[in-house]
């Protein structure tokens, strides 16, 4: 038989520990009603120029783009995948350079990043500098369909492709969580000098790195599709994010690579071969 002084002490007992609990709870953010802040950090936001048919030292001759690389994450062994420009564009979209040889238009199955962020519910944009009311497959040079892979997937432009003049609007509002850049043909270098891109650029990375959304753990990349025609294919790539820690990476990456990044930032699988990519979180964590 318990007798009552039992009882009170057990009970006591309990309504102690039960508070104990409650109040561990409170402290680790774990009680009940209202909204409860785990801590989560906020999803990156990823940024990627491309630039056109400038072999390593060329691009890097550039006093910006030079001073990018002494500052920020620098792959100096990185090549693109083959030549000329656009099975390169493709392979940097969807892992695959889809057995295409040369800068023709072929309409490509809907197996590419964009079409894969937007199932994702990832928000996404690529601007494109002289797109116009031609549409991206006719809007006259200096813009260069050749140069927009998006419009490959599915024979059309899904609507997130716009002119370039919506940028600034976009970065300065509500910034998808992945920007695409393609410069025109003269910014871009493939028709002008590199001091013409490395001006332009200048110009626009310094917006993307005024920006709330690549100070809030963002990171750019900028990229050349491919060099000026050399057997090794050697491009510049860099990887630039907040903290202006130096960082040289001098292991084997590619275009592949760089998607199996961007895909592994924004939380998608990765397609192609873009999936036995290594990636490249020596220069971006």
């Amino acid at each position: 038989m318990i007798n009552t002084v039992t009882l009170k002490i057990k009970r006591l007992h309990n309504t102690v520990l039960a508070w104990l609990v409650l109040g561990l709870l409170a402290a680790c953010g774990g009680g009940t009603g209202g909204h409860v802040d785990g801590g989560v950090a906020s999803p990156r936001h990823v940024f990627l120029i491309v630039m056109e048919n400038q072999s390593y030292d060329a691009a890097i001759s550039g006093q910006f783009t030079a001073s990018l690389a002494a500052k920020y994450g620098l792959a100096s062994n990185y090549h693109a995948i083959t030549h000329p420009s656009v099975p390169n564009y493709l392979a940097l979209t969807s892992g695959s350079t889809w057995g295409v040889r040369d800068d023709g238009y072929y309409a490509l199955p809907k197996q590419d990043l964009g079409t894969q962020l937007t199932n994702a519910g990832v928000s996404w944009r690529a601007y494109m500098e002289g797109l116009g009311d031609a549409g991206c497959l006719n809007s006259p040079v200096p813009y260069d369909p050749g140069h927009n892979p998006f419009a490959y997937y599915g024979g059309a432009c899904p609507a997130n492709v716009v002119p370039f003049t919506d940028f600034a609007g976009d970065l300065a509002g509500d910034t998808p969580r992945f920007t695409w850049i393609t410069p025109d043909r003269c910014h871009d270098t493939h028709d002008c000098p590199v001091a013409v891109g490395d001006q332009w650029l200048q110009e626009t990375v310094g917006a993307i790195t005024a920006s709330a959304a690549w100070k809030n753990d963002g990171v750019l990349f900028i990229t050349w599709d491919e060099d000026d025609g050399s057997a090794s294919n050697r491009v510049l790539t860099l990887a630039v994010a907040p903290g202006a820690v130096h960082r040289e990476s001098t292991k084997a990456y590619d275009h592949y690579s760089l998607l199996a990044t961007i895909e592994d930032m924004l939380g998608v699988g990765r397609l192609g071969r873009a999936a036995q990519a290594q990636p490249m979180t020596d220069l971006v964590g």
